[in-house]
Order: structure tokens, then C-alpha cells, then sequence
């Protein structure tokens, strides 16, 4: 404790009369303030210069669980406020309860002032680091996030101004790139940062639904239109009026709702299945696909007119392999938002773990490195996720996966392994050659009196 820091503290009792035997035994590190009615402890939490709460759980209520449900009540308001509980009661279970209200510490009255002075400016100092590490770790994470995309490889921060710089226009832009790289987040990043932010924003899979509903769900349709249509109902242009559509897997649709969507985008209208009348709309249109749009024109399985009339701004999105460094980012967001909705501790990853996903090349991309750590968190019962926990494909890729099943962190017994390698291909070749001795040392390539020498040390 530093001799020439003072701390502001509120002192939570029940009788004030005991306030100033209390302030004195806190004193020179900290200056008290006494907090003995609703209101004064109301203000004592909502003073932004306190830095800590001596709350005297027997003071509230009918006894200290009632002054523990108190205790919660004020973590729940100050997540930055040292809290340390005090009280008479021996009950065994207090100090457990009190813990898991959000107490920092816990004491036992009556108390040894210089002791509970150090223990309090002990626990400021600490929360004093972890805020200020919290605070760092948000910073790098501003840096390298934008809307619901985490990265801060090269690659990602040229995609984050270039989404900038489309942003609050009105064109029609199509992302490009494998499955699985998030063109869909970037959808909706173009969106959120955009003059269209609070108009509708509609999405459509055009490969999730048969041909023969994706024209009715985009135009919409009057009522007796088909069979079924018994009530008049507004399709997706409709519906994203003054906001934006996303169309994803675009070169899935057929030619002519190629045809029709052309149209579309030339007059600004759209008219439902069994209207006469045609209705003008305002939206903005982004698409994306994995295809190779010109491989597809050129084959004539898409419309030249419709490929130049979406692709006034392609974005290329990278895949993972060619996100340098972005891979231990993804993790740890992955493991905070899986670990958070399985009820589960965060989980850390071993060193090695980072290395063996950085060789490997991620050909589902962003999706399959979400399932794995998904998978991990999951199925890995400890709180650290080491390379034995990988799935076999990742481990047989990369050189450090490949070590790691051959010599595993507890090390090996290097003759036992040798020994049952041997077994292994002397019992092979024995068996192909019907347990001719002469045939299996032939097989493996040595001379008859070694494979006798084997057989006999190894009792084959």
C-alpha cells in the first residue's frame, strides 16, 4: 500500500454512533463517509470519485442474507466499486453467498483496522489493474473491429474503408468470395454505417427456396393470384422500401427472374403476381455470391445486361488463409460468445493451439474456424484447450499438429514407442506372408538372421 495514497470509502452501519470509532481506524490511507439510510447509500453508489464500500451485511433487513441481496443490488449498479462485506454471523454459508453477490472481500467483526486497510487498498489497487487492462483490451479491440467484423490484418482494414467509402451511397454493390467468409456481415456493416441505417434491411437466400417461390416472396402477390393466395400479401421489394435489400447467392437464380430483377432495378417498380398496377419503390440493392460471375455470363447462365447492371461496386472478401494474424482474434471472440451462451467459464488456448490453426488454410473460412472453436468449447471439459483436444484433420495438416501427436506434453517413452513400432510392422508382414519368417524379412527389406533375432526378443 502506498503510504501517501488516500482512498474514498463509504461505511454502510446500522448505528451511527459506531461510524466514528470506524473512521478512525481507517484513517491516514482512507477518508469515510458514512452511509447509514437508502438514501445516503444511493448517493454514496452514484458518487463516481468512491472507490470502495465497507457494507456491514447485518445492517440491512432481518440479517446478513438479507444485506447480501442488498450487496448484489449495488455490484449490479458499480461493477467498477470495491466491495467488501463484513458481519457478526458464523453462518458458513455467508461468506460463499456474499462472494457470489459480487463482494471482493470479506471480513469478520470485529475487526483489526491496519489489516482491513491493507486488504481494502490491496483489492483498489487490483481493481485498479484489471479496469485499466479491460480498458486496453477494448482499445485493441476498437482497432481491430468495425460493426460485427473482427480482424486487423491488412486485408480486413483495406474491406473497412472500402465499406466506408460505399456506405452512405445509393450504389449497388456485390460481394465476391468463398463460402463462409461473412459477405452477409458485410451486408449488414454496409448497412449499420450508411444513411439507410434505420430504414428496413431485408435478406434473402436465393438458394434456400425452390424456383418456384422466390418470384412471390420478391414481388409479392394479389389476393387469387395462384392457387393458395387468399389474401393479398407485399413481396421483399416491397417490404425494403426506403432501406435495403441483400440478395445472397444471386447466380442462383433462374433467367427469368434474372430477367424480371433487371427490370426492376431499370424502372424502380415492381408489380405483385396477379396486379395490374405497378408500384414505385426506393431501395438499395447489395448481392453477393461465390461464383465466378464472368465464367457464367460467358457460358450464358447469366444475363450480361444483369451482371453489369449489379456489379457497379464488386468487394472482394478474403478468405481466412490470406487474413495474416487474424486468426487468434477470431478465437478469442469465438470462445467468448460460445463460452458465454453455454453457461461455461472462458476457456484460455495453449500457445500451440494458435499455431496449428495459423498453418492450416480454413477452406470453409470464417464458418468452420466458428464450428471447431464451437466444437471445442463444448466438448473440452478443463478450462485450457491444448492441441490433443484438436480435431485429427488440423493436427495431421501442420508440423507443429503432427509433433504433437507424436510427442504429447507429458513427453514419451521413446523405447516402448519403438518397441510397439516394430511389433506393428513384424506382425503386418508376418501375416501377409501366412507367418513365413524368410517372406516378411524379404517384405521389410532385411536379412533373415535379424528377423529371427526380432522375432525371439519380441516373442513373435
Amino acid at each position: 500500500m502506498n503510504p501517501e495514497q488516500t482512498y474514498s470509502i463509504a461505511v454502510v452501519v446500522a448505528e451511527p454512533s459506531a461510524f466514528p470509532e470506524m473512521k478512525r481506524g481507517l484513517l491516514p490511507a482512507f477518508r469515510a463517509k458514512l452511509a447509514d439510510k437508502e438514501e445516503t447509500i444511493k448517493e454514496a453508489v452514484e458518487d463516481p470519485a468512491l472507490q470502495a464500500m465497507l457494507f456491514d451485511l447485518d445492517s440491512v433487513g432481518e440479517g446478513a442474507r438479507d444485506g447480501v441481496e442488498v450487496l448484489e443490488e449495488i455490484r449490479a449498479i458499480r461493477d467498477d466499486l470495491v466491495l467488501v462485506a463484513m458481519t457478526r454471523s458464523r453462518d458458513h454459508s455467508i461468506p460463499l453467498r456474499a462472494s457470489q453477490a459480487g463482494a471482493d472481500e470479506f471480513v469478520l467483526a470485529p475487526v483489526n483496522y491496519q489489516d482491513l486497510q491493507e486488504l481494502i487498498a490491496r483489492a483498489i489497487e487490483k481493481r485498479g489493474l484489471e479496469l485499466e487492462g479491460r480498458r486496453v483490451v477494448q482499445q485493441a479491440e476498437s482497432r481491430s473491429a468495425f460493426c460485427s467484423l473482427i480482424g486487423a490484418s491488412a486485408a480486413m482494414q483495406k474491406l473497412y474503408q472500402t465499406i466506408q467509402a460505399v456506405a452512405d451511397n445509393n450504389t449497388t454493390v456485390v460481394l465476391r468470395g468463398e463460402s463462409g467468409t461473412g459477405k452477409e456481415l458485410i451486408a449488414k456493416a454496409i448497412v449499420q454505417s450508411g444513411d439507410r441505417a434505420e430504414q428496413p434491411y431485408i435478406c434473402l437466400n436465393c438458394s434456400a427456396l425452390p424456383e418456384s417461390l422466390i418470384e412471390s416472396e420478391l414481388f409479392g402477390y394479389e389476393k387469387g393470384a395462384f392457387t393458395g393466395a387468399d389474401y393479398p400479401r407485399a413481396g421483399l421489394f416491397e417490404v425494403a422500401h426506403n432501406g435495403t435489400l441483400f440478395l445472397d447467392e444471386i447466380a442462383t437464380l433462374n433467367p427469368g427472374l434474372q430477367s424480371k430483377l433487371l427490370r426492376v432495378l431499370q424502372e424502380r417498380t415492381v408489380q405483385r403476381l396477379g396486379g395490374r398496377s405497378a408500384k414505385k419503390i426506393d431501395f438499395r440493392l447489395i448481392c453477393a455470391t461465390n461464383d465466378d460471375l464472368e465464367d457464367l455470363v460467358r457460358k450464358g447462365q447469366f444475363r450480361e445486361d444483369l451482371y453489369y447492371r449489379i456489379n457497379v461496386v464488386p468487394i472482394a472478401v478474403p478468405p481466412l488463409r490470406e487474413r495474416d494474424g487474424d486468426i487468434p482474434l477470431l478465437v478469442d471472440h469465438f470462445l467468448r460468445i460460445h463460452c458465454t451462451a453455454s453457461k461455461r467459464p472462458l476457456k484460455s488456448i495453449h500457445p500451440d493451439v494458435l499455431g496449428i490453426l495459423e498453418e492450416y488454410p480454413w477452406p470453409g473460412n470464417v464458418r468452420e474456424l466458428e464450428n471447431v472453436v464451437q466444437r471445442l468449447v463444448v466438448m473440452v471439459s478443463g478450462q485450457t484447450i491444448s492441441a490433443e483436444h484438436l480435431p485429427q484433420h488440423l493436427l495431421q495438416h501442420s508440423a507443429s499438429g503432427q509433433e504433437a501427436i507424436l510427442i504429447p506434453e507429458e513427453g514419451v517413452d521413446f523405447d516402448a514407442e519403438m518397441e510397439r513400432i516394430e511389433i506393428a510392422y513384424l506382425t503386418a508382414a508376418l501375416r501377409r506372408t501366412g507367418g513365413k519368417k524368410s517372406a516378411a524379412a524379404a517384405l521389410l527389406k532385411m536379412d533373415n538372421q535379424r528377423m529371427k533375432y526380432l522375432c525371439r526378443k519380441l516373442k513373435l
